[in-house]
């Protein structure tokens, strides 16, 4: 069942659509109804709709300034527009906040019902995708009815593995419903979903990965979890981390989650791990080193830090060999130089002097001080050297987007890539194209659609849709007439008389 909200100004409109969608027997339920936009926009900030159906003018906040508050807290949210002949113009705008559908008062139970079965179809595809993609690590009974909302498709979310402290007391409370309760109440306002491990009686949890602003480190938060647990009688072993989890490689992730959680629980001690900084035992010394070289070149220096740290710590506990450190110093130290701009043979000569220094050292613990200052040194180097100029880092961010007009790409997604903020890439996005990302963005995309229908007058209008990663043919065509004055299929026209002219 989908939830709908309807947002119109005059009764007899709002209860004529209510009933009309609660006689179709389409699996909506209008969970509220709203006079205005504002108290729309207040009741979806409490809880999200799935479905939006507004009227274009309404008194306090009219239909356009609801949707594009409505679309900043969901942008999945699908939306209907009710408008009138005259209010056509309107309309028009509300194109560019990628309104579902529009109706034209009076509505008409016929083309309410088609829009919205085209809605339910959508919206249908997109949770058994994401259902689809559990399938591996939960049991079937537990995804059978499951709705997953915009909390969860929307925003990053992180995974963690949680299970029975061994030889600890069953209480009969090790189940589902208490350990849902517990999570929900450490994590508000943030969400986080529980479901029972597919080959274990450990529980797979994720939350929002925003989560992390609010703890000082991922094992704050899990001590957290444990506080509360062990006051009901439960003790936890528990492993994941803050990292966004890929959804598209759960089962990798998940695999890996489980065998270090595997490898690390104790018979005497309950183990909280966080695995961003762990390293596996079994792992080769080529891939260690990789995994701190590959750390530098991300310019993480909070997570290097930590790591190397516990790194040299369990080094010195487990008798490594000076050999094995002395080369993973020396990659460390060869790949600060390649990480500045300017990586000659002055910066090489200095950090070879770094480490023979470091190496010589008269103590272990003065050798860690000394090579952990010096790292902390090094990234704070990179941090002032590879600044961009505004121009500079423009020229960069324009050629990836170009390279990108056939994806779906968003604004977080250059903020990562060129490893500055979203508002950071906004300001300069605006500065050299004078329009806002999206604009911008978008813009590219009709230009290559035109590009293609001109030297490809046979492709049909959904492959170019699909191609360009436009969620549907119908929104295409109205971005497309938007940004050209003309329909793909009037432009596939005109210039097609246009060659039988040329020849």
């Amino acid at each position: 069942m989908f939830t709908a909200l309807i947002a119109e100004d005059s009764k007899p409109i709002l209860r004529n659509i209510k009933a009309l969608l609660e006689s179709s027997e389409l699996p909506i339920q209008i969970v509220a109804t709203a006079y205005n936009g504002e108290e729309a926009l207040d009741y979806m900030k409490k809880q999200p709709v799935d479905i939006l159906i507004t009227d274009i003018r309404m008194p306090k906040l009219d239909g356009l300034g609801l949707i594009e508050q409505a679309k900043k807290l969901h942008s999945s949210l699908k939306v209907i527009l009710i408008s009138s002949y005259s209010d056509f113009e309107y309309t028009r705008k509300a194109i560019n906040l990628q309104v579902f559908d529009y109706l034209l008062k009076p509505v008409e139970r016929n083309q309410l019902i088609e829009v919205m079965e085209r809605i339910v179809d959508s919206l249908a595809e997109k949770l058994e995708y994401s259902i689809d993609l559990l399938k591996s690590i939960v049991p079937a009974a537990s995804l059978s009815g499951l709705r997953l909302g915009p909390q969860f498709h929307e925003q990053s979310v992180s995974l963690f593995l949680i299970g029975r402290q061994p030889f600890s007391p069953n209480l009969g409370n090790w189940k589902s419903e208490t350990l849902q309760t517990v999570l929900q109440a450490v994590c508000e306002p943030q969400s986080c979903w529980l479901f029972p491990a597919k080959d274990s009686d450990r529980y797979i949890v994720f939350v929002q990965s925003a989560l992390k602003e609010r703890f000082a480190t991922t094992i704050a938060w899990m001590e957290s979890i444990e506080r509360q647990l062990l006051s009901v009688g439960i003790e936890i072993a528990m492993a994941g981390r803050f990292q966004p989890v890929d959804m598209n490689q759960l089962q990798l992730q998940y695999d890996r989650l489980k065998y270090l959680l595997d490898q690390e629980t104790l018979l005497d001690k309950r183990v909280l791990l966080d695995t961003d900084y762990r390293i596996p035992e079994q792992v080769g010394k080529e891939e260690i080193i990789r995994s701190f070289t590959d750390m530098i070149e991300q310019r993480q220096s909070q997570p290097f830090l930590m790591k190397l740290r516990e790194y040299l710590q369990i080094s010195y506990n487990e008798h490594t060999r000076y050999y094995d450190l002395a080369k993973l110093v020396a990659a460390i130290g060869d790949a600060f130089v390649h990480a500045l701009p300017s990586n000659g043979p002055e910066e090489r000569l200095a950090a070879a002097v770094a480490v023979k220094e470091m190496l010589e050292q008269d103590s272990y613990q003065r050798f860690c001080e000394q090579c952990l200052d010096w790292c902390a040194l090094n990234f704070e180097q990179l941090q002032l050297r590879n600044r961009k100029s505004g121009e500079e880092l423009f020229e960069q961010m324009d050629a990836y987007v170009q390279l990108h007009k056939f994806s779906q790409l968003s604004i977080n997604d250059l903020a990562a890539k060129f490893h500055v903020s979203a508002s950071y890439v906004s300001r300069i996005i605006k500065r050299y194209t004078n329009t806002t990302f999206v604009q911008y963005y978008m813009e590219l995309k009709i230009e290559e659609a035109c590009k293609q229908l001109r030297v490809k007058p046979d492709l049909k209008i959904k492959e170019l849709a699909d191609a360009l990663s436009f969620c549907d043919q119908h929104y295409f065509s109205r971005v497309f007439k938007d940004h050209t004055g003309l329909s793909p299929s009037e432009y596939k026209e005109q210039h097609a008389g246009l060659e039988s002219l040329l020849e």
